[in-house]
């Protein structure tokens, strides 16, 4: 999946956040949706500006960035 068919940021738009293009929707929004349990056909039929493909890529932008980034292990109330 090349996600930069499909994800691209500008200052202008939303501070320059990631989004998909030709939307004001931001990848952060779209995850967070699926954090609250959105599927992803409610999610297509609350916004068909959408695609399967853009949402694709809003996973595949977001794992490429988790891999750059340096991950430090959550701590719960436990430890």
């Amino acid at each position: 999946m090349n996600w930069q068919n499909h994800i691209h940021t500008d200052p202008s738009v939303l501070v320059g956040n990631p989004v998909v293009k030709g939307t004001r929707l931001s990848v952060d929004f779209l995850l967070g949706l699926l954090a609250e349990g959105w599927t992803e056909q409610t999610i297509l039929d609350n916004y068909p500006q959408l695609s399967h493909e853009a949402l694709q890529a809003v996973f595949a932008f977001t794992a490429e960035v988790m891999r750059e980034e340096t991950i430090y292990p959550l701590r719960t109330g436990t430890d």
